[in-house]
This record gives structure tokens, C-alpha cells and sequence, in this order.
């Protein structure tokens, strides 16, 4: 037995759907101790957006460190931090007229969901939070609550209260659209619905985790006007579709929205160092008192370092434009498999896209076949259903259009097996 079978809990899972050892790895490719090479479209869950070792974040922290740079510093200023924020206030908020506060939480994802939902309660005085089907929001205790995934949430071991789940934009099998978000309006102002409105509204634009379901611009904007109407925070978890994933810095760019909290993690590191940072409407920083939420590891310096050089990938449109580029190559690669199986649906966003096959059966098959193929990707959504492309976005072409032959052959194959 290996030492990981030996003494890793058995939590573990990713390196049981890829169970080599990984060694080496740069760009859009892994490589095992054994020498084989392994095309990436899983890219760290989305933290890789810029690539495994990124040449330009791997110079910019290992001169850091050589300098004697300040590597932990808990929430005090240094000169790493300054250098981020005023970078992305001049790259990132600026050009918005964004006028939100930076916090930095624990260096999770869900850290950051537990204090928007935190402050979103402080700030209303109110409890309840709307979270929607099929969301992912993390794992601790509060997000878990947000969270929709029945097995996730089967490990919580105590109730996960102050959350209501309502259908998801076009989850047409729990009745979602337009038509639930009128009819939440009607029981939020009827005084005699016994519903009272809530602390928030948290929700994906893109739904990763979830089956990579886009949410269209109508609902949205709907429902963050329903959020203003009943006094509630709208929070916008962009932790996994955010950092340029969706062909702009925000998955919302497009959406003429205007969040309350804007969730951030994964990608904001810029290598794959953990970070998670909340921005914040002034107006509702203003409810945290000092130290009211803390953390050891918040505001890690070797992530100040590579985030800051990864927001010099948003100076100008020229790697938007590449993942609008690459995002056409990928539809255009997978529309036959629609046309093939009507099985089959492909829905996306920019750089995230999911491969809907019906059943979690078919879904692990190809993801398996693929791994054999040297193909890294992975499942999403109710059952495992889904094939999840989330490539990282500097991904060379040649290495692109490879991953999409394997992936495309092994599909038909497992389809027409299952057949």
C-alpha cells in the first residue's frame, strides 16, 4: 500500500478518480512520476486560471522571498498587500466606478461565503438567507446550509438551518424562471403570507459545482431588483466563474448588475497560493466591527504577490479576447456531440463548460476514458451528470484542440456504448 492509502483519511477523493502521482506540471499540463503527460481541463477545481506555474507569478514570488519579503502578517499592512489593493483598485474597481471595501477572509472559498452571510445578517437584522437548487457554496457549516448537494450536506451531522432553497433560474423541474421570482415577490410583500423577506440572496451566475447552469440576464436583473424592493443584500459568489473564467474579470460584467458582496477565492491567488477576498458596498462595512471575523491566514503574502501579477492580465481585452477565442473553439468542437445524441446538452459560459450526458454513469466513464487517454477533467452536477471543461485560460491552442479530440471521441465511444 501506498502512504496515501496508508494514512490519508479517507476523505480523500480527486486522487481516486486520477490515481497517479503527479510530479511536474506547467501550463495547461500534468505530468506523473512515471513520465506521462496529461492535458489539464480540470485546473485546480479554477484556481489555475492562469496556468500550472505560471512564469511570470512564479519569478514575481520567488523574488519576493529572496528580498526577505513579509510572508505572513495575519491583517497588518505591508508593502505586498498595498501593492495588491492599489492594483486592483486601478485594474478592477476603478474602471467599474465600484466603490467596495476589500476584505480579506480566510483563504477559502467558503470562508469568504460564511462572512458575507455573517454581515449580510448584521447588516438587515434579519436571518434567513435565499440560496437556490443545485448551488454550491462550500463546506463549512454556514455555506453548507447554502449549499443544495443532498450528500454534501449529509456530513454536516447537525441541523443546517437559516437557509431556504428556491428553484434556480431555468430549473424548470422545481418550476424556476421568471414566473418563482414573481411569485416570491407576492409572498415577500404580503403582509399576511407568514413569509417575512430575507437578510440575502445568494446565488452563482454560473453554477459550477452544480451542473454549469447560466443564469440568463433577465433573472438576474430581476432578482436583484426583487433583493433592493424587500431590503435584502444580494450576494454574488464568483468564486469559481470570476477571475476572467466567463470572458470578463466578473461572471456579472455583462448582467448590469450591481451586488451588495461580491465573493472571490480560487483564481484571485493568481498560482494556486490560497486567497479569498469579499468586496463589500462601504455602506455595509460599515456593520463589521474590528476583528469581528478573523482568520490566521488571511491576507496571505505570497498570494498578494502572484494576484497582483495576475491582474496585469486584465491591463488590456488581449486575454479576453483569447477566451472568447478559445470559448468558440470549444462550442464548435462539442456542438456536433448534440447534434449526434439527444441525450447530450452543452451549456456554458465563456471557459466553463458542462457536457450534460443524463446520467452519472455515463459522465464518470468518459471521465475515466479520458484519464487513460491522458485527458485531466472532471464531473459536476445532480448525480455526476455532468462533464465539467474548465481549462485554464492561458491554455496553448494546440494543447486545447488535443483535449477536445479525446474528449469528443470518448464520448461518442461511451455513448454509443450505453446505447
Amino acid at each position: 500500500m501506498s502512504i496515501f492509502e496508508q494514512r490519508e483519511s479517507n476523505i480523500r477523493a480527486y486522487c481516486r478518480v486520477y490515481p497517479v502521482v503527479f510530479d511536474k506540471a506547467s501550463n495547461a499540463r500534468q505530468t506523473d512520476e512515471e513520465g506521462k503527460e496529461y492535458i489539464d481541463f480540470f485546473a485546480g477545481a479554477g484556481v489555475l486560471n492562469f496556468g500550472h506555474n505560471n512564469e511570470r507569478m512564479t519569478s514575481a514570488v520567488v523574488d519576493y522571498i529572496q528580498s526577505g519579503g513579509v510572508t505572513h502578517a495575519l491583517d497588518m499592512q505591508t508593502t505586498a498587500k498595498r501593492e495588491f489593493m492599489e492594483k486592483f483598485e486601478d485594474t478592477i474597481l476603478k474602471p467599474r466606478g465600484m466603490t467596495h471595501k476589500m476584505q480579506f477572509v480566510g483563504p477559502t472559498g467558503t470562508n469568504a461565503v460564511e462572512a458575507a452571510m455573517k454581515l449580510a445578517r448584521r447588516v438587515t437584522s434579519r436571518q434567513e438567507i435565499v440560496a437556490f437548487t443545485h448551488g454550491f457554496h462550500g463546506m463549512t457549516l454556514g455555506s453548507l446550509a447554502a449549499t443544495a448537494n443532498r450528500y454534501f450536506r449529509g456530513a454536516a451531522g447537525v441541523p443546517l438551518n437559516h437557509v431556504t432553497h428556491y428553484p434556480f433560474d431555468k430549473d424548470e423541474e422545481s418550476g424556476g424562471g421568471l414566473a418563482e421570482l414573481d411569485r416570491m415577490r407576492n409572498l415577500y410583500l404580503d403582509t399576511s403570507s407568514g413569509i417575512t423577506p430575507p437578510a440575502a440572496f445568494l446565488l452563482e451566475t454560473v453554477q459550477a459545482e452544480g451542473g454549469v447552469n447560466v443564469a440568463t440576464k433577465e433573472w438576474l436583473q430581476v432578482l436583484a431588483k426583487l433583493a433592493r424592493d424587500v431590503g435584502a443584500l444580494l450576494i454574488v459568489d464568483d468564486i469559481q466563474v470570476g477571475m476572467g473564467r466567463t470572458g470578463s474579470f466578473f461572471s456579472f460584467d455583462d448582467i448590469e448588475i450591481d451586488p451588495d458582496i461580491i465573493c472571490l477565492a480560487k483564481g484571485i491567488g493568481g498560482m494556486g497560493t490560497p486567497m479569498a477576498m469579499n468586496l463589500i458596498k462601504p455602506e455595509v462595512d460599515e456593520y463589521w466591527a474590528p476583528g469581528e471575523h478573523t482568520g490566521t491566514f488571511r491576507g496571505q503574502s505570497l498570494s498578494f504577490v502572484a494576484g497582483k501579477e495576475a491582474l496585469t492580465y486584465f491591463d488590456n481585452d488581449d486575454l479576453m479576447q483569447e477566451v472568447r477565442q478559445k470559448a468558440e473553439i470549444m462550442y464548435q468542437a462539442l456542438a456536433p456531440l448534440e447534434e449526434q445524441f439527444q441525450q447530450i446538452q452543452v451549456r456554458g459560459k465563456g471557459m466553463i463548460i458542462g457536457l450534460d450526458v443524463t446520467t452519472g454513469e455515463r459522465a464518470k466513464a468518459i471521465v475515466d476514458e479520458c484519464f487513460k487517454a491522458g485527458l485531466l477533467i472532471a464531473s459536476c452536477g445532480t448525480g455526476g451528470r455532468v462533464v465539467k471543461l474548465i481549462p485554464p485560460l492561458t491554455i496553448p491552442e494546440d494543447d486545447l484542440q488535443a483535449g477536445l479530440e479525446v474528449l469528443v471521441n470518448t464520448t461518442q465511444k461511451v455513448m454509443e456504448e450505453a446505447a
